[in-house]
C-alpha cells in the first residue's frame, strides 16, 4: 500500500479507536462468562486476592488459590465453597420451581483447589504449575496479583528484602505466565490479569523498590500485550490493573495532605476489585482506578519535573509514604526488642 493512503488508514484507526473507547463510557460492555474456566490467582491468601476469588467463585469460575500463607490461602478457599454451595441451591431450587434450564446459569463442577507456591521462587512456580496442570487442567484465565512491600528507605533496606520484592512483584510474572501462557497460545484463548498499582505509572519517595518492581511489571505486561498482537493471538485478552492506594493494610499510615485527602482517599477493596472485574469481563486492556489516576498519569508525561515535584509537594504525595515507613519501623524495633534482639 502506498505510504501515504496508509497514513490516512492508520490516523482514521487511531480517530476510530477513540470513538470506541468514548462509546465504552456511555454504553456498557456485556461482561463475557468464565462459568467453567479454571482461574488461577496468586496472593488468594487476602487482601484483594480473596476478594477476586470471590467474585469469580458468584461467576461459577473454577478457582485455583496460590499464596504463601497456606492457612490464610484455606480461609479463602472456605469462602469460596460456601458461595459455591449457595449457587447449587438456588440451581436446584430454580429447577424445583420448574424453571427451565435455559433460564438457569449453566451448571458446571464447581470445585476450589488450594497450593502453597512461594511465586518469589521460580522452581516453586514451575512445580506448582505443573501439578495444577495434572491436577485440575490447563488455565484459562491468570490472575497474577501476588504482592509485598519492605517498607524501608532505600538505604536502610536490606538488599535480600529488595531483591524479595523484586521477586514477587515483578519476576513472578514471567514465571506464571511462561508456565501457563504456551496452551493459551495453542488455542488461542484465554486471559492475562495484572495486578500492578499507580506507583507503577508514577512514584513517590521513599518506596524505591516497590516502585521499580511496579513500574518493572507495567512494562512487561504492555511488552506482553504487544507481543499476543504481533502474534495475531486476538483470542487471549490482557487486562493491566492499576489501583490508587488500598485499604488492605499493606500501606497502612500512607498519608497525602489532610485538606485533600477528604477528595482522594484510599480505595474501599471491594470497590477496586468491582472495578477490576468489570474491566476484565469486558477485554478492557486498562484500569486505573479511581479515574482521576489517567489525569494524573498524563500530566506527569508532559510536564517538567520541577512542575511535577510542586504538584507532589502541594498534594503532600512527596512524602506521604514517610508515615507508613516509620510505623514499619517502630513495629521492627518493638518487635526487636521483644524478641531480645
Amino acid at each position: 500500500m502506498n505510504i501515504v493512503v496508509e497514513f490516512f488508514v492508520v490516523t482514521f484507526k487511531v480517530l476510530w479507536a477513540f470513538v470506541l473507547a468514548a462509546a465504552r463510557w456511555l454504553v456498557r460492555p456485556k461482561e463475557k462468562s468464565v462459568a467453567g474456566q479454571v482461574c488461577l490467582i496468586t496472593g488468594a491468601g487476602s487482601g484483594l486476592g480473596r476478594l477476586f476469588a470471590l467474585e469469580f467463585a458468584r461467576r461459577r469460575a473454577l478457582l485455583v488459590l496460590w499464596d504463601i500463607n497456606t492457612q490464610s490461602n484455606e480461609e479463602t478457599a472456605g469462602m469460596v465453597r460456601h458461595i459455591y454451595r449457595d449457587l447449587e441451591a438456588a440451581d436446584a431450587a430454580a429447577l424445583q420451581a420448574g424453571n427451565g434450564e435455559e433460564e438457569i446459569l449453566p451448571h458446571c463442577n464447581l470445585q476450589v483447589f488450594t497450593y502453597t507456591c512461594d511465586v518469589g521462587k521460580r522452581e516453586n512456580v514451575y512445580l506448582t504449575a505443573e501439578r495444577v496442570r495434572k491436577e485440575v487442567g490447563e488455565v484459562s484465565v491468570l490472575v497474577n496479583n501476588a504482592g509485598v512491600v519492605s517498607g524501608h528507605h532505600l538505604l536502610e533496606c536490606p538488599d535480600e528484602l529488595i531483591e524479595r520484592t523484586m521477586m514477587v512483584n515483578c519476576h513472578a510474572h514471567f514465571w506464571t505466565t511462561k508456565a501457563f501462557l504456551p496452551t493459551m497460545l495453542e488455542i488461542n484463548h484465554g486471559h492475562i490479569v495484572t495486578v500492578a498499582s499507580s506507583l507503577g505509572l508514577f512514584s513517590t519517595a521513599g518506596v524505591e523498590d516497590y516502585c521499580a518492581s511496579k513500574f518493572g511489571v507495567v512494562g512487561f505486561h504492555e511488552s506482553l500485550s504487544h507481543e499476543l498482537k504481533a502474534a495475531e493471538k486476538d483470542g487471549i485478552k490482557t487486562t493491566l490493573v492499576c489501583p490508587y492506594l488500598v485499604d488492605t493494610g499493606m500501606f497502612r499510615g500512607c498519608r497525602i495532605r489532610k485538606e485533600i485527602e477528604p477528595f482522594l482517599p484510599p480505595l474501599k477493596p471491594d470497590y477496586c476489585v468491582q472495578q477490576a472485574m468489570r474491566a476484565i469481563l469486558t477485554d478492557q486492556p486498562m484500569i486505573c482506578t479511581p479515574r482521576l489516576m489517567y489525569i494524573v498519569t498524563f500530566m506527569k508525561s508532559i510536564l517538567p519535573f520541577e512542575a511535577v515535584v510542586c504538584m507532589y509537594r502541594f498534594l503532600g504525595a512527596d512524602k506521604c509514604m514517610y508515615p507508613f515507613i516509620a510505623q514499619r519501623k517502630q513495629a521492627t524495633n518493638n518487635n526487636e526488642a521483644k524478641n531480645g534482639i
